[in-house]
């Protein structure tokens, strides 16, 4: 997969989405209507999925999220950049290009949106969560913010879909027990919980891309 099939990954994204069903498989709990279900004091916070070509293939770029950071619930876990939607926000698709500007160092100007996910209620933080799809059009080089970014990976979209990458590991939920949940394997580093989710929904999209091109 390379950067001659971003039209049609942005054509496909403007249709109808997989949506629940696609998050569903990577939810980590029985009940994945937990994560359709915002309380009435839910904040609201924007990722963006940032795609962009290296070595002719295209990649898409998570953060590790630094495990000393006081106020982050999912402190220590691979997520996409993205942060809490602030009153100097005009949209939420400007709440998910600054905080990857922030996070990550790429600049706003230089990302076109491409599509958006379905949203999603993470419940262990009290998120309304909007995930975005971004494309760059060449390899970045990145200045990660060093108080919430312990590190950077970038993951061949190819990887997403393979059944190789897919795994079970063992994991604390917020309600304290421990449980098998799926997701995926990033350098050997697990991806779970809401963002394999949102990533699981991309993977959907992806694909039936390659029943298109």
């Amino acid at each position: 997969m390379n950067k001659a099939n971003i039209p049609f990954l942005k054509r496909q994204l403007k249709l109808e989405l997989p949506g629940i069903q696609a998050q569903a498989k990577m939810s980590p709990i029985l009940n994945s209507q937990k994560y359709r279900e915002p309380s009435a004091t839910h904040k609201v916070a924007c990722v963006m999925a940032l795609l962009h070509p290296k070595d002719e293939e295209l990649f898409v770029t998570f953060i590790k999220r630094a495990s000393s950071h006081p106020d982050d619930k999912h402190a220590g876990q691979i997520g996409f950049p993205g942060g809490k939607f602030e009153e100097e926000d005009e949209s939420l698709v400007m709440c998910a290009l600054r905080e990857t500007e922030e996070e990550i160092g790429v600049p706003t100007s230089d990302i076109e949106v491409i599509g958006e996910l379905t949203s999603l209620y993470v419940f262990a933080s009290d998120f309304m969560v909007h995930p975005f799809v971004g494309y760059l059009d060449y390899n970045p080089e990145y200045v990660p913010q060093v108080e919430e970014v312990a590190g950077i990976y970038e993951v061949p979209l190819r990887n997403l879909i393979d059944p190789a990458f897919k795994v079970s590991r063992k994991v604390k939920l917020s309600e304290g027990f421990y449980r098998d949940a799926p997701g995926y394997d990033i350098e050997g580093d697990f991806l779970w919980g809401a963002t394999a989710m949102i990533s699981s929904e991309l993977e959907s999209v992806l694909g039936s891309l390659n029943h298109i091109v």
